[in-house]
């Protein structure tokens, strides 16, 4: 990897602080991680640090509430982080929670400490949604807990959910919307996988929800980076990190599982650029080159030249090159007659 990349060392607090019970949720299910021994974190972060060579890192408080375990144990754990902070060996402290345990007494133990990031799970901003979902906040709350983070200096994270019960593309679009206007720098795109021993299984099982398939997550993923990539809203992750228990049959029921979800929706938005752009050309091109920006050759070709293959098909083109060029960035593109 490249010298001073950025990594997170993840500490996984698996449910802690978090008395609800979202109908996608099993957190001991999507961390990997069951029982959290606050005791082992500074071997955790020893063990992490020993790997990372010249990479810049921050301690992530992961997979639960950070901000709604008990106090005197988020205060140990930040102490600990700050730690590494002063030290020099980490450059801050991420940290993951919810919408309702944002308030004035959280925010001002936050800024005591070099919190880089406050990772949200906003996962909708439909109120229907919310419900269905059983999420146990409000998008009113939504909205003033990115408010409150803001305004204290924080960088916002929004994390938002594909596929939950009774969205649909136009509420997912929304909530990218909501969340590029509510101030988050870059944002986490999770389509719903449903895990098995969780309500939203049994709500599948019964018929009262359709999981969506790999192929129907990227489409719709691939709205929401769109409006991200014109917003200027990094997305840094689509899809849960990879690990065997995700990828295991005997964990997940069904739904957006894929490891390469995240590349299909890139694949799609490409897809759908370049469709935009070519259906703007006075004429047909019989033979087409597109230029990509530096590294996205792959995503913009699809998988097995799916894109390629499309292109051709739709616009009865002969040959297509995707090519990349220095000067374009992120998702735009260039189209070239040869």
């Amino acid at each position: 990897m490249a010298k001073h990349e950025h990594a997170n060392i993840p500490i996984f607090i698996p449910h802690l602080g978090c008395p609800n019970d979202c109908v996608f949720c099993n957190q001991r299910t999507i961390s990997g991680h069951g029982d959290f021994d606050p005791s082992a974190v500074r071997s955790e972060i020893e063990s992490a640090l020993a790997t990372l060579g010249d990479r810049r890192a921050e301690i992530a408080f992961f997979g639960g509430s950070f901000t709604g375990i008990d106090r005197s144990l988020m205060i140990s754990l930040l102490d600990t982080a700050q730690e590494y902070v002063d030290a020099g060996r980490v450059c801050g402290i991420r940290l993951s929670t919810r919408p309702d345990y944002i308030d004035g007494e959280i925010i001002d133990i936050l800024s005591r400490y070099t919190v880089s990031a406050v990772e949200l799970g906003i996962q909708s901003t439909d109120d229907r949604v919310l419900t269905a979902s059983r999420r146990g906040h409000t998008a009113a709350q939504t909205e003033a807990a990115c408010a409150a983070i803001r305004a204290a200096g924080l960088t916002l994270v929004g994390q938002m959910m594909i596929g939950l019960p009774g969205s649909s593309s136009e509420s997912e679009i929304r909530t990218a919307r909501d969340i590029c206007r509510m101030g988050a720098s870059t944002a986490r795109v999770y389509p719903t996988v449903v895990f098995k021993k969780t309500a939203l299984c049994r709500m599948a099982q019964g018929g009262e929800y359709t999981p969506l398939t790999d192929s129907e997550a990227a489409v719709r993923a691939a709205r929401v980076l769109d409006v991200f990539d014109k917003c200027g809203v990094r997305v840094i992750r689509v899809g849960l990190c990879a690990s065997e228990n995700l990828a295991s049959e005997e964990e997940v029921y069904g739904g957006a599982n894929h490891p390469a979800v995240g590349e299909m929706a890139m694949s799609e938005l490409y897809f759908s650029r370049i469709c935009e752009a070519i259906d703007g050309l006075p004429e047909r091109p019989e033979n087409l080159v597109i230029h990509v920006a530096p590294g996205a050759t792959s995503k913009a070709t699809g998988q097995k030249r799916a894109n390629i293959c499309r292109l051709c098909e739709k616009y009865g083109i002969n040959r297509v090159k995707i090519l990349e060029k220095n000067d374009i960035i992120g998702y735009n593109i260039k189209l070239e007659y040869c």
